[in-house]
């Protein structure tokens, strides 16, 4: 009589209960990598991005910027902080010392690489712009600003150029001791600023 029974015992229902329980397996291991993916990608949102940056108050201008950066040219690049700029006639950071006219001749210019655009305003005020691509981050213009006018030409890595290496090139070799690892919403700083204005920049 159980033999009977047994045979009775439809067989769709098996079937689908097997079929069921590969389906569940199946859910649970899709949602098991789901969870776990989205698990990662929640620790990378709330862990905090850290970034190079270069300490203005300390750089001495050295020039290691633009030789030792293992990109070409440097991703370190000058900034002009135009809040703290006296707009000059005479730039001590666009003129050479030794400049006999105040023209934009290739003679007269102290950058290098001819990165520093000087454009007239209006007597006798002029602004100074940097042409990122012409930059070598030599510090020379840099140099210039700060023995002769007020600093307003600056250093700083250019985060949208570097590639933010574990162990920075330039880092390792500043005499100075500029570089520091710092996390990414403070990347840069410029010295003579505040921090409402760096939060505004």
């Amino acid at each position: 009589m159980a033999k009977e029974k047994k045979k009775n015992l439809p067989i769709q229902k098996v079937g689908l209960n097997r079929r069921g329980f590969i389906d569940r397996g199946f859910r649970f291991s899709i949602g098991f990598a789901l969870a776990g993916l989205v698990g990662v990608l929640a620790k990378k949102s709330f862990s905090k991005e850290y970034v190079w940056q270069l300490d203005p108050e300390k750089c001495i201008q050295c020039g290691r910027c633009a030789t030792e950066c293992i990109m070409t040219p440097s991703a370190v690049k000058c900034f002009h902080v135009y809040d703290k700029c006296g707009y000059c006639d005479l730039c001590g950071g666009y003129f050479r010392p030794e400049a006999k006219k105040l023209t934009t001749a290739a003679e007269n210019q102290l950058c290098p690489t001819s990165a520093i655009e000087r454009r007239f305003i209006e007597e006798p005020f002029f602004e100074y712009h940097i042409i990122e691509e012409l930059c070598n981050g030599c510090g020379k213009c840099v140099k210039g600003c700060g023995a002769f006018g007020n600093g307003s030409l600056q250093l700083q890595v250019n985060h949208r150029l570097c590639d933010n290496c574990n162990e920075c090139a330039i880092a390792r070799v500043c005499p100075a001791d500029a570089f520091e690892r710092v996390p990414a919403d403070k990347a840069y700083k410029f010295s003579g600023i505040t921090k409402d204005e760096e939060k505004e920049s």
